[in-house]
């Protein structure tokens, strides 16, 4: 028996990266998933390889109306609704004199308020005694140059989750964060293209490596369990020791290349 058997999860953002690999997990773990994502062909990808175990649907986390839509579907199609995942987002990069105000907006829009719109919907529907994972970054607690949008994000993300996990306690549901350091996806082949990045980031790491989205996956399949069961408003740190050194100095990466 797996232990997410009997289990619906939604999953937002679950078309790739670490979104696709908690789906993976989940399913593995006997869960049945919901997946949302604006990806057609990732969710195509993933009915054709999971058939019945997962429904997909088209969502875009900023627009309320597919997200109330996600939510009602995972009923509709499974009876009820047990875990969800806040995991849709994407990164920028501007220093804060450069940031276009509306590439700002967008960055807070998709990961800030994309995750508020999932709570409010998601946190109606929810069975009691159910588990919410949002997923939000070592930006969250480690500031970097050129990313303020995002670490503005996340570490709002990290706030919203416990206010979350206070409002929904009183019916036994579990709110937690993970904040993934560098993890290896296609959302980060960016900074992958770039050694200096990756080698500071190691450098600073405790276990001198980045991640597989499988090991955030593993942590989200914790929490989503019974093995969680007293965990709440809980901040997991899963950056291989990361916290404890700095961030990739981003700009003087980013000059080098021009040298």
């Amino acid at each position: 028996m797996g232990k997410l058997d009997g289990k619906v999860a939604l999953i937002t953002g679950a078309a790739s990266g670490i979104g696709r690999a908690i789906t993976e997990r989940y399913i593995a773990d006997g869960a049945h998933v919901i997946a949302g994502d604006i990806d057609a062909a990732g969710l195509a990808a993933l009915d054709a390889q999971f058939g019945s175990s997962v429904a997909t649907l088209l969502c875009d986390v900023t627009n309320e109306a597919e997200v109330a839509a996600l939510c009602d579907y995972a009923i509709e199609r499974f009876g009820h609704l047990d875990i969800v995942v806040a995991n849709a987002g994407a990164g920028t990069y501007g220093l804060i004199t450069d940031l276009p105000l509306d590439e700002w907006r967008r960055i807070i829009d998709l990961c800030l308020t994309g995750v508020f719109i999932t709570l409010k919907h998601a946190g109606s529907r929810i069975s009691d005694g159910g588990s919410i994972i949002t997923i939000a970054s070592l930006n969250a607690i480690q500031p970097s140059q050129g990313m303020s949008a995002y670490c503005a994000a996340k570490a709002g993300v990290a706030m919203l989750s416990q206010v979350a996990a206070m409002e929904l306690g009183g019916r036994n549901i579990r709110v937690n964060t993970i904040a993934p350091g560098l993890v290896e996806t296609n959302a980060t082949s960016g900074m992958f293209s770039i050694p200096i990045i990756i080698e500071e980031f190691t450098e600073n790491a405790t276990l001198s490596r980045f991640a597989q989205a499988s090991e955030i996956a593993a942590v989200a399949s914790f929490l989503a369990s019974d093995d969680a069961s007293f965990m709440s408003a809980s901040f997991v740190s899963v950056d291989g020791g990361g916290n404890t050194g700095r961030y990739p100095n981003l700009p003087q990466a980013f000059a080098s290349l021009n040298t």
